[in-house]
């Protein structure tokens, strides 16, 4: 039996029919392609020997990414400052409020330069310039899965370097 015999007859022929079902039913056909194509990913490393039934670990892997992912959105949900209604605009008063906004400024440039070069790209694209994860995804050659892993680390560090400007 051929190697893409042994293949099909494991985890490509559930493959082949989960993707093609998300595909036509899913609304976010990107996200279920991300979902199905990291699933196999793991499959791929891990061994696609050791897993019993392909067509049960590949529903539950793909279900499992997307709801981490949905979580992940709604955790990170974010406006822009242009979005916002006027009143809700931050407003920073006094005679030294210049002075720390340079102050925050110059924290935020050097947390920015500390941060490992494809995090800060990464961050610097989807923050400041507003593209999408799978637009940067494609420009940069990578998965959207790794763009969302280097954004998260590029907000911890952001994080942890900015916090005492906002304490609460």
């Amino acid at each position: 039996m051929s190697r893409f015999a042994k293949l099909k007859k494991g985890w490509l022929t559930p493959y082949a029919e989960l993707f093609g079902t998300w595909n036509r039913t899913s609304a976010a056909r990107e996200d279920a392609e991300d979902a199905m194509h990291d699933t196999v990913l793991g499959i791929l490393e891990n061994g696609a020997g050791l897993i019993e039934n392909p067509r049960a670990y590949l529903a539950r892997g793909m279900a499992n990414r997307l709801v981490s992912r949905h979580r992940h959105e709604r955790v990170l949900d974010m406006a822009s400052l242009h979005d916002l209604p006027e009143s809700e605009h931050p407003a920073s008063q006094g005679p030294d409020a210049g002075a720390q906004f340079q102050e925050l400024a110059d924290a935020l440039a050097t947390a920015l330069e500390t941060l490992p070069p494809k995090c800060r790209t990464i961050y610097i694209l989807h923050r400041l310039e507003g593209r999408t994860h799978t637009e940067i995804a494609h420009e940069m050659g990578l998965s959207r899965s790794m763009i969302e892993k280097y954004m998260t680390r590029a907000l911890r560090h952001l994080h942890a370097q900015l916090s005492h400007y906002a304490p609460y």
